[in-house]
């Protein structure tokens, strides 16, 4: 039974990486900079609720169903719920399809969702 516990203990610490050297060198990853895909317009869906509270309610609601919302303040102060950013227009449009099949299913009313222009932030 000994030799079984010693078995089994040499296994899982070789598969645990025990006796390896830590301090081995890994090969470097060079990460290639775009400048250019950073000036290309992206695009996000912004999801709208009839009444300010439903943010909160909205935003969870979109977590529930796969959707991952950001809630940002606008410069006016307001909350706006944006899905995204995504790299063309056309990706937006088709996610935008995928949220309002999802409302319609929910039955959700009062809820509107717009393609729009990734906002700059200074």
């Amino acid at each position: 039974m000994r030799k079984l516990v010693w078995l089994v203990a040499a296994l899982a610490l070789a598969g645990c990486g025990e006796g390896r050297n830590v301090d081995a060198p890994k090969p470097e990853t060079k990460v290639a900079a775009a400048p250019a895909a950073a000036s290309a317009p992206q695009w996000d869906l912004e999801v709208r609720g009839e009444t300010p509270q439903a943010v909160s309610d909205l935003s969870g609601w979109l977590i529930e169903h796969a959707f991952v919302p950001t809630v940002v303040k606008d410069g006016s102060g307001k909350n706006r719920i944006l899905i995204g950013p995504f790299n063309s227009r056309a990706d937006a449009e088709a996610r935008k399809v995928q949220v309002d099949a999802a409302l319609v299913k929910a039955k959700k009313q009062n809820i509107e969702s717009v393609v729009i222009e990734h906002p700059l932030t200074p």
